[in-house]
């Protein structure tokens, strides 16, 4: 990470902490049902294949750790000001390729010595994230502006 990358990651985990503990709290439903939001519209966009990408699609409430995906670990914790919302299972690890594509490339393994022809992007995850997120904003401008006029900021 760059030192210019380092030093607003450091100002924004400064300001982040001066947030009182009451408007992180009140924060909780209005992060934890955008999370939701962004993820019932991924599971609409995600495709159908065999449908075990769409139920891969996890929130993980602020505080919580995400599952893990890869072998050997792959876990995040979330912050107390953020939900995720996160693909893939120990089962399911192709949302990347289905996301971004795959180039053309030599097979291995069971398939070595021929090649793939590759496979066109489908994105479904960062379309979700752009469709939900003006609502996703308003919905926590009014927590943020419940909560501070209820603790008098």
């Amino acid at each position: 990470m760059t030192d210019t990358l380092m030093q607003q990651s450091a100002k924004l985990s400064a300001r982040l902490a001066q947030i009182p503990a009451e408007i992180v709290q009140a924060l909780r439903p209005a992060l934890i049902q955008s999370a939701e939001d962004l993820a019932r519209v991924a599971d609409a966009l995600a495709p159908e294949d065999e449908g075990d990408l769409k139920a891969s699609i996890t929130v993980t409430p602020p505080g919580g750790t995400t599952p893990s995906y890869a072998e050997g670990g792959g876990r995040r914790q979330a912050s107390e000001n953020q939900a995720l919302v996160t693909v893939g299972s120990p089962q399911v690890r192709h949302g990347h390729l289905v996301e971004f594509g795959t180039k053309p490339h030599a097979n291995g393994g069971q398939f070595a010595g021929t090649q793939h022809p590759g496979t066109p992007p489908r994105p479904f995850l960062a379309p979700a994230a752009r469709l939900s997120l003006p609502r996703a904003r308003r919905r926590i401008g009014r927590a943020i502006g419940l909560a501070r006029g209820e603790i008098g900021l």
